[in-house]
């Protein structure tokens, strides 16, 4: 049969027919490169479509090379078939018109729109065509594969490996990016444990730990009746025990079972030696994901944080790890070293934690090197200021109103100025 003797009409359901093709391959190749691989292996175990993309997926270059290979045969058909209506309906003239026409369309039917609604649609538009592709490519495999070999060979001088279509890892900031983006479809307090769990791979334990100067035990050379006042009175469940001085640490002991033996008077100084466990060592530098599996490893709680040189630098607990997941457990355990005041200003406690004053006040004092309000105070002016004395660090005026024992007890913190931030601001002691 001569194509001049095809009917117009025909003509015209054939061209309608190709303008589908063209948009099936243009749409569904948006689609699949659109899915989201991490959750395609979800769904890939209950859905066969999303089993199949996913195998399609691991060789891009063979379906990238299909679906070229089919799209661009379509389109060469369009044009040939546009070309031959035209002529048919005004010779030279129809032919400039249709080749006109044929740009827009091709734009807009076969290309704009359905890469849209597959970029909306990706997991709809993939699945069902995955079914197509895949005995698709296989019989089109002989010339597909011609086809990769000679435009991997050109990839290759790019230094890319097409074979290498794995799944890259995510890496710290990306899942962070997901979990924040998540929206509705994680609770806002599970994203921020969430984040908070991820913050913890870069976070150690001297970042939250009790510092030595505030860790509170028994020496066993005290007065025995001073140890028992110590026992009775106490806020903590485990108690730490040295002798002299903290350096020598001899264990903890585990108030609860104390105190009926000290309410029956059954308790002495030997006996309560009997019950001290060995203490458990962990160094500054550990990160918190992993001192939370060595608790769990060890069967503890509480662990003595040492430096590089074995010496005591303070404690941490399992309570302290939690803590920096799901937040405080009491909504009044910052009250000691926060307290708010009616004109805006904050008064702090100079052993507080860094990061736990920028958590609770949602602001940004530095993190990296001290790790208490005291430590970055005198990091930053290099010596211990005396009452009166303010700093600005990122914006923020810190009064000094206290000093004790070589050490910044207490602090004013102002609310953040509206200007530039210098680093020669941060570092001058400045009257304000």
């Amino acid at each position: 049969m001569n194509i001049d003797n095809i009917p117009l009409g025909l003509l015209f359901l054939i061209l309608f027919i190709l303008f589908l093709l063209s948009a099936f391959f243009s749409g569904s190749e948006t689609a699949l490169m659109a899915l989201n691989r991490y959750k395609l292996r979800h769904i890939a175990k209950q859905n066969k479509g999303a089993k199949l993309a996913l195998a399609l997926l691991q060789k891009p270059d063979r379906l990238i090379g299909l679906i070229l290979l089919g799209n661009n045969l379509v389109n060469i058909l369009i044009t040939q078939f546009a070309t031959l209506i035209g002529f048919k309906l005004g010779g030279n003239v129809g032919v400039a018109i249709a080749t006109g026409a044929l740009t827009l369309m091709l734009l807009i039917f076969a290309e704009v729109t359905p890469k849209t609604i597959a970029a909306l649609k990706s997991e709809a538009i993939a699945f069902p065509a995955a079914y197509i592709y895949t005995p698709l490519l296989k019989i089109a495999y002989p010339l597909v594969w011609l086809i990769n070999i000679m435009a991997n060979s050109i990839i290759k001088l790019f230094g890319v490996d097409p074979k290498d279509a794995s799944l890259e890892s995510l890496s710290h900031e990306d899942l962070k990016a997901v979990v924040n983006e998540a929206g509705d479809l994680i609770p806002s307090n599970h994203q921020d444990m969430l984040v908070n769990v991820l913050d913890m791979q870069s976070t150690t334990v001297e970042d939250i730990m009790i510092a030595r100067p505030d860790v509170t035990g028994i020496d066993i050379e005290e007065d025995w009746n001073d140890i028992e006042e110590e026992i009775l009175h106490t806020n903590f469940t485990r108690l730490l025990i040295y002798q002299g001085q903290l350096d020598n640490v001899l264990g903890f002991v585990n108030i609860r079972s104390l105190l009926p033996l000290l309410h029956e008077d059954r308790l002495t100084r030997e006996g309560l030696m009997q019950t001290i466990k060995p203490a458990y060592y962990t160094p500054a530098g550990t990160v918190l994901t992993q001192q939370l599996i060595n608790f769990q490893s060890e069967k503890r709680r509480v662990a003595i944080v040492v430096d590089e040189y074995g010496d005591i630098q303070g404690m941490v607990t399992l309570e302290d790890i939690l803590e920096e997941i799901v937040g405080a457990f009491s909504p009044s355990a910052f009250d000691n070293e926060l307290m708010p005041q009616e004109d805006g200003t904050i008064w702090v406690d100079g052993g507080m934690h860094i990061r736990e004053l920028n958590r609770q006040l949602n602001i940004e004092l530095p993190t990296e090197g001290a790790k208490t309000v005291n430590g970055l105070v005198t990091e930053h002016l290099g010596s211990i200021p005396g009452p009166g004395v303010t700093i600005l660090v990122n914006n923020y005026p810190l009064e000094i109103r206290q000093t004790r024992n070589n050490a910044v007890k207490t602090l004013i913190l102002y609310p953040r100025l509206n200007r530039p931030n210098k680093e020669d601001e941060e570092t001058e002691d400045e009257q304000w």
